[in-house]
């Protein structure tokens, strides 16, 4: 593959991967979950702790298989092509393409705010609950436009991935400053005032609205719930990053840049979030932040700093997050897929390269399918249901740095892991926590998505039955 991304590229790419419009909503669910600004901001921290961590861990695999396929080859590599299949799998059925419909279909709830007919239009189709909107069109044409520019050539991607990538860190940057310059009256002291209290409210009217009464004192195991359900946004909001790794075959010198790109874009954008809720609490009190009409936090806040101008702004600043957002994960997703076709584990025709140099057939295969998922009306479901299995290949990618140490203590790495065995660890203990505590008191995050997982398995043997 010809080398085409530079280091600030690589950066841009992080960095847009991640920035899409998790941190604009999630922010209203895991107050309810915790009801206290210390628990919120703590919650972050340890998600930035938490991913930069991964990041770094990576970041020795990254400099050991310098090539296309990133953690599908990381995993293929180290414990063989079953799991590197059950990961691709995940990946082409929910994770990438799931996320990449979610991203269109915000792109299109927050245009709606501009063009308002869109949200009162009748569906063009309807049978029972299943349901075809212009915001599904709309999504869907997202979509297939991006697939469109990618297909001709890394530097369509390249120029339209920074483009986004900077104006949405500089409207972001803006946010934060003006959160501060232009609130009339401060809410920080309030939302700090519980110190190290944690409450929850989760109670609903018959028609499935919160309530915004009810909130209830939680400590203990209660609280260790609590965290590990509002993680789930704050871990949502933070994945994508290794999409870095899929184009490793295009980046120069990847054997430094992309651990460079890795740590420096997700340390960036964890600090970038973790700024955006001190934005939140200064603007809003705890009720606003957690019963925020249709969960978004941004457009509250917004129209606290702001005023009746807030939602305009607040809408084309996600507008421009979640287009930049998508065209990375488009662009860096089909490199998984071609890598995965060559390894006779995906159609064949993704292997081809087009006269631009970029694998067409696989950026279109994503698409559809994409696209598809947006008519479903089960993407979000699916990506709620997501968190639990990204960390857990997170999880079993980070202890193959560990593997490869005691397996292949000779093995040439242009890049060691810093702190090494203590950052992988604190990942692997972060995560495992997490996963436990999912599995305890919130198994509707964990068993849908790991059963998704799963169904690879029999897809697996199927493609090797004549092996």
């Amino acid at each position: 593959m010809q080398k085409k991304l530079k280091l600030r590229d690589a950066i841009m790419l992080v960095m847009g991967s991640m920035i899409g419009s998790g941190i604009f909503i999630v922010s209203a669910d895991m107050m309810r979950n915790l009801g206290s600004g210390y628990w919120l901001i703590i919650v972050w921290i340890i998600t930035g702790i938490m991913t930069v961590a991964a990041a770094i861990s990576y970041g020795e695999l990254s400099s050991i298989f310098p090539k296309a396929g990133g953690q599908y080859t990381y995993l293929t590599e180290i414990f063989g092509k079953k799991m590197g299949f059950l990961y691709g799998w995940g990946l082409f059925t929910v994770i990438q393409t799931g996320t990449i419909a979610a991203v269109a279909m915000a792109f299109g709830k927050f245009t709606a705010y501009l063009v308002p007919w869109l949200n009162y239009s009748d569906p063009i189709f309807q049978s029972g609950e299943f349901q075809i909107t212009y915001i599904q069109i709309l999504a869907i044409f997202v979509i297939l436009l991006l697939t469109y520019i990618n297909t001709r050539g890394v530097e369509s991607g390249k120029l339209l991935q920074n483009l986004f990538t900077g104006s949405k860190i500089l409207a972001l940057l803006g946010l934060i400053a003006l959160g501060f310059i232009l609130v009339d009256f401060s809410h920080l002291a309030e939302n700090f005032s519980f110190g190290t209290d944690a409450f929850n409210n989760l109670n609903k009217d018959s028609k499935g609205n919160f309530l915004k009464t009810g909130w209830e004192s939680i400590s203990g195991m209660a609280l260790l719930g609590g965290i590990a359900a509002a993680m789930v946004g704050s871990v949502f909001s933070s994945v994508a990053w290794e999409s870095v790794t899929f184009v490793s075959g295009e980046i120069e010198n990847p054997k430094k840049n992309v651990v460079k790109a890795m740590i420096l874009g997700t340390s960036a954008v964890m600090l970038l979030y973790i700024a955006v809720n001190f934005v939140y609490l200064n603007a809003l009190d705890r009720d606003s932040i957690a019963f925020a009409a249709n969960e978004r936090v941004a457009v509250t806040a917004s129209q606290s700093i702001f005023g009746n101008a807030g939602t305009i702004i607040i809408a084309v600043l996600v507008m421009i997050s979640t287009f930049g957002c998508n065209n990375g994960l488009i662009l860096a997703g089909a490199r998984v897929f071609q890598t995965m076709a060559k390894d006779g584990l995906f159609f064949k025709s993704a292997i081809k390269n087009n006269k631009n140099q970029v694998p067409e057939n696989a950026l279109w295969m994503q698409g559809i399918w994409a696209s598809v998922l947006c008519l479903s009306g089960q993407y979000g479901n699916l990506l709620d249901m997501i968190s639990f299995v990204i960390v857990l290949f997170y999880m079993i990618t980070v202890f193959g740095v560990i593997y490869l140490r005691i397996k292949k203590p000779d093995l040439e790495r242009p890049y060691k892991t810093w702190l090494y065995p203590i950052t992988p660890f604190i990942y692997l203990f972060i995560g495992t926590c997490f996963c436990v505590l999912l599995l305890i008191y919130k198994q509707q995050y964990t068993w849908p998505g790991f059963l998704m997982v799963l169904i690879g398995l029999p897809v697996y043997y199927l493609i090797n039955r004549k092996k």
